[in-house]
């Protein structure tokens, strides 16, 4: 049986105990193929149910929501499948097992959630802010996990107000100085600053002073930064426009 959800927690949550008993259950918020005789159904956020699944799985493990939430927001497809075989061994040796990495469930789920957590650590590092006519610091990025939201968190102590743009999941984070919040975003129209466009030629002028064409390196110089950030890097390309 394959379950369908529309990715959230609560529908997973929801399939997650429709699906525990099934010998061979399949949950999946992605597109997949049915096998001949495959029967299939779309499960609904039933949140009463959601909640009940929830309180139990953290009588097991008090952070076990904490590893959903990483998983669900996995670039992988199988996220929700690898979620629920990690929360089924949880609920059946009833505590916790993220350090029991010898079971393949739990292997699974730490080396997922680990590729998470690594880019949320990388893109910190790289995450470009561009600054705009409105004063609001404007930062365009496409990462491969769901994580424009905790990037914002990390930001929200470190710079005033901001917009993070997730362009490939049309969504942002934004912060105002006082609230952060989510909200969909299809394509942000922004004028960038003068400031922003002398120092975007600053760096033009660095990079061509530091550039030696009798040495050039250009396979090493593409993997710093990596090739996903350097579409969000306007130095890396060419001149400056009035808008992005």
């Amino acid at each position: 049986m394959i379950y369908f959800t529309d990715g959230s927690k609560e529908a997973f949550l929801t399939a997650f105990l429709l699906a525990y008993h099934d010998e061979e259950p399949c949950i999946t918020s992605s597109q997949k193929q049915l096998v001949l005789g495959q029967e299939s159904a779309f499960i609904k956020a039933d949140p009463p149910r959601a909640a009940r699944a929830e309180k139990r799985l953290l009588e097991f493990d008090r952070k076990c929501m904490e590893d959903l939430d990483l998983l669900l927001r996995s670039s992988s497809l199988r996220r929700e499948q690898i979620a629920f075989g990690y929360l089924k061994l949880l609920s059946e040796k009833k505590e916790p097992v993220r350090k029991m990495l010898t079971e393949p469930e739990v292997s699974e789920a730490v080396e997922c959630m680990n590729r998470v957590t690594f880019e949320v650590k990388r893109t910190q590092g790289f995450l470009r802010f561009l600054g705009t006519e409105s004063g609001i610091p404007y930062a365009p990025l496409s990462p491969d996990s769901d994580i424009v939201d905790l990037l914002a968190v990390h930001f929200r102590t470190r710079i005033p107000a901001f917009v993070l743009h997730d362009v490939s999941r049309r969504k942002a984070a934004v912060f105002d100085g006082t609230n952060l919040f989510s909200a969909p975003l299809e394509r942000a129209e922004t004028v960038l600053s003068s400031n922003e466009a002398e120092w975007q030629a600053l760096w033009r002028k660095y990079f061509e002073g530091v550039s030696l064409p009798s040495r050039e390196q250009l396979a090493k110089l593409k993997s710093y930064p990596p090739v996903r950030c350097q579409r969000f890097t306007p130095e890396l390309k060419g001149p400056p426009s009035a808008d992005s």
